[in-house]
């Protein structure tokens, strides 16, 4: 395909580019590619490639790097030269840029800088995997990436519990296991759950369960590909404090402290450990 150079308007253009299969990407994102006066990239072998496969030219171009550890600088710079007058293309190393990407910074210091911030959208991980994840979609909450570590992770999968809303997550695959056993110990044993994993390319797999199901099936899986977890919302009304607190007062009256918690945790369906925590402190108040 012979491409001919367009206008661009001065400014950042952010340019959405496949998941996956390289024919996903739009016409228009290959002209932004083509007549941009800078390119930048996450990842400048992806863009490169991809340029290669659809034969976009680099007419003497190189390709800027920005990526998390390219500081404030980088993204200043490439507004720097916006603001000069020229037209900057961004792409993400896969997907919409700034959804889990460092195009963001770009985006602020384009803005500070008073210069113009566009998008020839594409494809999205998140989107693609709420189109055949089978939960609901008419509400959903991206959280992107949790902590990695145990404590922390479970920190932030309490603080989504009780959203009324189908939850989508990314993974690197080396976690799946531990986020899916995680999220059965904090939300519940029967969430039903999506497991997407290479969308759009050759291996794309789609696993449906709960989310013990699904923890059980990646414990000790060995898994490869860029992976989007969704998980169900909340379907059970929730309980608070004040009722977890009056039916342990009564429980206390007739039963030690933890038989009194565990006869509460069952009854209201709250975490053990929660409700137990709560119960020592109630047990030792005068």
């Amino acid at each position: 395909m012979n491409f001919i150079k367009v206008p661009l308007s001065a400014g950042v253009w952010f340019v959405g580019v496949p998941i996956g299969t390289a024919r996903d990407i739009t016409l228009r994102a290959l002209d932004v590619l083509a007549s941009a006066d800078v390119l930048a990239a996450e990842d400048t072998r992806s863009l490169r490639k991809l340029m290669d496969i659809h034969g976009v030219p680099l007419n003497g171009r190189r390709i800027e790097t920005l990526h998390d550890h390219s500081g404030d600088s980088a993204a200043a710079r490439l507004a720097a030269r916006a603001a000069e007058g020229a037209s900057i293309a961004y792409a993400s190393e896969a997907g919409m840029p700034l959804i889990a990407d460092p195009g963001f910074e770009l985006a602020r210091a384009a803005r500070a800088a008073g210069v113009a911030v566009t998008c020839a959208p594409g494809p999205s991980a998140v989107l693609t995997a709420l189109a055949i994840g089978g939960l609901p979609t008419d509400a959903f909450h991206f959280a992107g990436f949790l902590p990695a570590t145990t404590s922390a992770r479970k920190k932030a999968l309490s603080d989504l519990a009780q959203l009324d809303a189908t939850l989508v997550l990314y993974e690197s695959p080396k976690r799946v296991g531990a986020l899916l056993a995680d999220a059965t110990a904090t939300l519940g044993l029967d969430r039903p759950a999506t497991v997407c994993r290479e969308l759009t390319k050759k291996f794309e797999e789609t696993r449906h369960g709960t989310l013990q199901e699904l923890a059980d099936a990646y414990a000790t899986e060995n898994v490869k590909g860029e992976v989007v977890v969704l998980i169900g919302r909340n379907t059970k009304a929730a309980v608070s404090e004040i009722d977890i607190d009056s039916a342990l007062r009564s429980a206390l009256r007739d039963m030690r402290t933890k038989d009194a918690a565990a006869f509460v945790s069952e009854t209201l369906d709250v975490p053990r450990r929660q409700v137990y925590q709560r119960a020592l402190q109630l047990s030792q108040d005068p």
